[in-house]
């Protein structure tokens, strides 16, 4: 843990015990604050006194007494309207921060030239914050990763010059962290998403900018518009920054997919780093950007290519995410529960050929009509959930469908057609473009059932 000690002799409201808000508590009691905590349900309130933390009704408090509010960053900072904790402490006039923020305050306080790398993006930031730890990993370094990613920040030990924190930070977590300034900040895109959080698109953009703007070096990536503005205004205000791209391969000064192979472009001439061909983890253009940003991320050590290499060829790759579970045969079982929504489930369709596809769920806003391009890579679709006779609407007969209703039961079909084709490596693909909600609580739930349907089928097969 991370003891706050920048708040040391103060009192403090705190609202959300969830993972990172009970820790928050923790923290600042560890570092001699005081603080008065809050949560709408019972059992998060029972948590936090068994953990002996005070416990106190904020709606009924004097805020007089407080000189900030911690907010958990699930609960609503400006939309759709602000919660009302917001507005007690705003009538209170006193600041509304978060986990991150009080992280920020005491590595300024404890270890101000310690190495933290922030990381954000619309999509990749999880895939790029593992990555990043783990070429540091590949260096020697002892590497403390958390955010949203999972561990809470400040449940990880603190910061430290020989330490190196990789946190992965999400819109609302920035939202409630004024002065993030990381030691190396990294944007990898932007794209609409959490606009009911955040009201627009330029809110949202805004937010994201943020991380890059307060860091002592800044990597972004220029492969969409609103990133594209970001990186005028830092060379505006000459902000060392390295750029990346896998769109624009005329960039003459910084990270450059060619193809399948990572290249530096620095003083018109050009090095090759790495070709990602065969690094199953990192498959397909999108982890082109992510590797990109995670080598421009180490800064000199991104020059010393025997060790980006060997990092970059022996990175494991997350769970749920163009995940590799096994062969049956020929056929090969790819777990990418996290895919949600169109935009990610594109990313793996992109990524292979011949494909017997699992999709369905619970439908998000817009469907699955962005993908009707790469419709010719199915070989066969299998629907689950909720989803069902939407996304058959939208198919057609683009290619043959099977409702199969569950996950069990479109596993074992499309792994009986997959087996029993003639076609090349077949892939079945679990890349449902929904939320999980209709049969299993969490993407990660779902992965892990489809991982074991598949082991089992494969187990049967030996």
């Amino acid at each position: 843990m991370t003891p706050v000690t920048a708040f040391k002799g103060k009192r403090l409201a705190l609202f959300g015990l969830g993972g990172s808000g009970l820790v928050s508590a923790q923290a600042l009691k560890a570092g001699g604050a005081e603080v008065a905590v809050w949560d709408d349900k019972d059992s998060a309130r029972e948590t936090a006194k068994a953990k002996g933390l005070e416990v106190l009704d904020l709606s009924q408090a004097d805020w007089s007494q407080f000189c900030a509010l911690v907010l958990a960053p699930g609960v609503p900072l400006t939309h759709p309207k602000p919660h009302w904790t917001v507005e007690k402490a705003r009538a209170a006039g006193i600041e509304i921060i978060g986990d991150i923020e009080l992280f920020c305050r005491e590595r300024r306080l404890i270890a101000p030239k310690s190495p933290f790398v922030a990381i954000t993006g619309t999509n990749g930031k999880s895939t790029t914050t593992a990555l990043v730890a783990h070429l540091f990993q590949t260096f020697g370094y002892e590497v403390a990763i958390g955010g949203n990613i999972g561990t809470p920040i400040l449940a990880l030990e603190p910061p430290s010059p020989t330490r190196v924190h990789v946190i992965e930070c999400s819109s609302f977590q920035i939202d409630l962290t004024p002065t993030l300034d990381p030691w190396v900040g990294v944007l990898l895109n932007i794209t609409p998403d959490h606009l009911d959080r955040h009201g627009t698109m330029e809110n949202y953009a805004a937010i994201k900018a943020r991380l890059v703007m307060g860091a002592d070096k800044a990597v972004i990536c220029l492969d969409d518009e609103p990133c594209v503005a970001i990186a005028e205004t830092l060379r505006q205000k000459h902000k060392p920054s390295t750029f990346v791209s896998i769109s624009h391969p005329e960039l003459r000064d910084g990270i450059i997919l060619d193809g399948t192979t990572l290249v530096r472009h620095v003083d018109g001439g050009s090095v090759v780093i790495a070709d990602l061909a065969g690094i199953a983890s990192l498959r397909g253009r999108h982890n082109g950007q992510n590797a990109a940003a995670a080598v421009a991320a180490l800064g000199a050590h991104g020059y010393n290519l025997d060790l980006v290499r060997k990092g970059l060829e022996s990175f494991p790759g997350l769970p749920h995410r163009l995940e590799e579970v096994g062969r049956l045969g020929n056929v090969l079982f790819v777990n990418d529960s996290k895919a949600t929504n169109a935009d990610a489930a594109e990313k793996a369709l992109l990524s292979f050929e011949n494909i017997f596809w699992i999709l369905g769920g619970k439908p998000k806003a817009g469907g699955i009509d962005p993908l009707r391009p790469l419709f010719g890579k199915i070989a066969k679709g299998y629907l689950i959930g909720e989803a069902s006779e939407a996304f058959a609407a939208t198919i057609g007969d683009a290619f043959p469908l099977e409702r199969c209703g569950t996950l069990d039961v479109a596993t074992a079909a499309a792994a009986r057609d997959a087996d029993a084709s003639a076609l090349p490596d077949p892939i079945v693909l679990l890349s449902p473009a929904c939320a999980s909600y209709d049969q299993f609580p969490d993407f990660e739930k779902r992965g892990d059932k489809f991982r074991e349907l598949a082991r089992a089928i494969i187990g049967r097969s030996g």
